[in-house]
């Protein structure tokens, strides 16, 4: 190889890496799942994902992978809106799946989801009861951070 190939093989490697940041940890949000946890009996896991699947803040147990979770709760977010306003054209609040092995159901949270897993014995009314304002005080709190954020760039500028 010569030394040219070398340095442009280098210089190649340097631009394509990609530098990968660990979104900022919400606190309030994370309060927010971790309450949820402690007040529903049997519940698992909960994860809030933007719209395009983006991770924004888990409370899973170690072996259910936060951002494939974000993910795909995103795809279903978006095939559940999709469903409800072909099918009725309004839009859309939650998403049950029951499983064999438990139930997983994704809320409406703003513009972003809630996704709640539970075990095959939860109570449903209950969980609905209890993650339902968990997804409006969520979808709150992202839009005042998100309005702190816009109004802090501003003066900043």
């Amino acid at each position: 190889m010569t030394v040219r190939k070398k340095l442009l093989g280098e210089w190649r490697g340097r631009l394509t890496k990609v530098a990968m940041t660990v979104p900022e940890r919400n606190a309030a949000v994370l309060a927010e799942l971790k309450s949820l946890r402690e007040r529903v009996p049997r519940l698992t896991g909960s994860v809030v994902a933007s719209s395009d699947g983006l991770l924004i803040e888990h409370d899973l147990p170690p072996q259910v992978e936060p951002t494939g979770m974000a993910a795909l709760a995103a795809a279903q977010l978006s095939l559940s809106y999709r469903l409800a306003s072909t099918a009725h054209g309004g839009g859309f609040n939650e998403v049950v799946v029951h499983g064999t092995e438990g139930q997983v159901v994704i809320y409406a949270a703003g513009y972003t989801s809630l996704t709640v897993l539970a075990g095959p014995e939860v109570n449903v009314g209950r969980l609905h009861l209890e993650s339902r304002p968990v997804a409006r005080a969520i979808a709150e709190h992202l839009a005042a951070a998100h309005s702190s954020g816009n109004s802090q760039g501003k003066h900043n500028k």
